[in-house]
């Protein structure tokens, strides 16, 4: 019996081992591929590893897959990968529902969950894969579905909704494509929303003011659909004039640079308290943290309730992110003798973090009487039979570990920036500075009339 236990033990911490590794630890070799723009070699390392596709994390395999094809141009192909985890996204919802996440033993096994600004980043690029092929209808319809499916997202939650409900960034470029279709009433009603979205929420969540660029397009948008009034209206309370109107032979350049890349998560752990029974209710938290939640002891079984009589702490594993500030914070186009700065317009790191934050607040209670009911017949099991109690407490150290998945290859920051130009083609070079610099020259070529869309990521991080 007892070689049969050693046996069983052995197996058990080679699988603790493993679980302690990071989900950023296990994919760290495709990951590090993207972040140094290695795409076709991070595409095959993703191609050929079939499990990832089949696995618990495939809805991360298709993502990735999805921004590697688009860095590598074929934008049709990133357009079917995102497809596919527009699905998986769609078929967790139903299978799973959006709050069982938190009633698992181990959120590892079970498939993964994309984050709510996640599933939102999905359309974000499918929109820029149909802007590079020059499909504005179905950039646009997914551009809508951002602020549809945050609405959606949140309509799943019965309290705390995410602070994160509307997207500046998703009116603004609704706003564009409208306006590079030639519909200047409905491109200045989406810039309108953009800036009131960045005005009542991301000046306060993010400390994000509304790009100057932006009161420039609502101005512009404004002219072009008639609208004096609101022209004069915006020109007060911007303080600024309405900008002048294309030249005839003249274009425009929309470039977005992606900056830096997202965070990863990492795992960290909080101690519990248990206060005891009192007026049938059992009492947890950690008053540091100022967390107290207190349950029902109905709910437990006799011998669970006998069982927390003895359980005086516990630890809980929660993930959390880690930032990898980019090296650089500012950037400019240099052309035809003159030059113009990007302005940010997305914090997609600071996104990430609330909603990470508010899935928390909706999770934390059931985790933690989960959590503690386990640790307890842990010690219970323990004063049984030490063996056995040995045995549950490694179970329970491989099953209490935080999903670490994250979607790693989306970028930290998106700036943009909008410059006319004469028909033709045109070099352009692009200046990035911060903790170092660099220089990237383009080509474009411009058509009278419309506007061409065009994007870029810079990858370099500081950290990770």
């Amino acid at each position: 019996m007892r070689r049969y236990l050693k046996v069983i033990l052995l197996i058990l911490l080679t699988a603790l081992a493993a679980a302690c590794a990071t989900f950023y630890q296990k994919t760290f070799q495709v990951q590090s591929n993207i972040a140094q723009g290695n795409f076709e070699k991070a595409d095959r390392l993703l191609e050929n590893d079939s499990q990832w596709a089949g696995n618990n994390h495939r809805v991360l395999y298709y993502m990735n897959r999805g921004v590697v094809s688009y860095m590598m141009r074929d934008y049709q192909e990133s357009i079917d990968f995102l497809n596919q985890a527009d699905y998986y996204i769609e078929d967790f919802t139903k299978q799973f529902g959006w709050e069982a996440l938190s009633m698992v033993s181990n959120p590892m096994v079970k498939p993964y969950r994309p984050e709510d600004f996640e599933a939102i980043m999905v359309h974000f690029y499918k929109a820029l894969n149909f802007l590079a092929l020059k499909d504005l209808e179905g950039a646009l319809v997914e551009a809508r579905r951002i602020n549809i499916r945050l609405n959606q997202l949140n309509d799943k939650y019965k309290y705390h909704k995410n602070k994160y409900q509307r997207d500046a960034f998703a009116h603004n470029l609704m706003g564009m494509i409208y306006e590079a279709a030639g519909d200047y009433n409905n491109a200045f009603i989406a810039y309108r929303n953009a800036l009131e979205t960045y005005r009542d929420d991301y000046s306060e969540l993010f400390n994000m003011n509304s790009p100057k660029q932006l009161k420039e397009d609502l101005l512009r948008s404004a002219q072009r659909a008639g609208f004096e009034d609101q022209v004069n209206y915006y020109e007060e309370r911007f303080e600024m004039d309405a900008p002048q109107m294309s030249s005839k032979g003249d274009g425009e350049l929309l470039i977005f640079w992606l900056n830096g890349m997202g965070p990863v998560k990492s795992e960290w752990n909080i101690t519990i308290s248990n206060f005891g029974f009192s007026n049938n209710m059992v009492h947890l938290g950690n008053p540091h943290l100022g967390l107290n939640y207190s349950y029902h002891s109905d709910n437990l079984s006799p011998r669970e309730r006998t069982a927390f009589k003895n359980l005086s702490f516990f630890s809980v594993a929660f993930p959390k992110y880690e930032e990898r500030p980019p090296v650089f914070n500012q950037g400019y186009v240099s052309y035809n003798d003159t030059s113009q700065s990007f302005e940010e317009a997305e914090d997609i790191n600071q996104i990430a973090f609330q909603c990470l934050r508010d899935r928390m607040v909706r999770e934390l209670g059931n985790m933690l009487l989960r959590v503690a009911t386990k640790r307890a017949m842990e010690e219970l099991a323990n004063n049984e039979n030490e063996n056995l109690g040995t045995i549950v407490s490694i179970l329970n150290s491989l099953t209490e570990k935080a999903d670490t998945r994250n979607w790693q290859s989306l970028p930290h920051t998106i700036f943009y920036t909008r410059i006319p130009l004469s028909e033709g083609k045109h070099t352009l070079d692009l200046h990035f500075s911060g903790n170092s610099s660099a220089r990237k020259q383009i080509e474009v070529n411009i058509v009278e009339g419309t506007t061409t869309f065009y994007s870029f990521h810079t990858m370099n991080t500081t950290a990770f």
